[in-house]
């Protein structure tokens, strides 16, 4: 095998992996961004929670005692 050859085939491996490799980290990016879409949503539904819930029920961070601690 000359010289030639052994460089083809040693670019050709490369590239194997560089594509299963791409295909790896493009499944990641599928799987997180299902991930931030889904948080996004609970977030927008705890957003509608605290929202909708009486005002009396949300104390005023003045109203508040300190922690025990200080």
């Amino acid at each position: 095998m000359n010289a030639e050859q052994e460089r083809l085939i040693d670019l050709e491996t490369k590239v194997a992996y560089q594509d299963a490799t791409i295909e790896q980290l493009n499944e990641m990016v599928t799987q997180l961004g299902h991930q931030v879409a889904k948080q996004a949503e609970q977030i927008r539904l705890l957003a509608e929670r605290v929202k909708a819930m009486p005002q009396a029920q949300v104390a005023d961070s003045s109203e508040e005692s300190p922690p025990p601690h200080y």
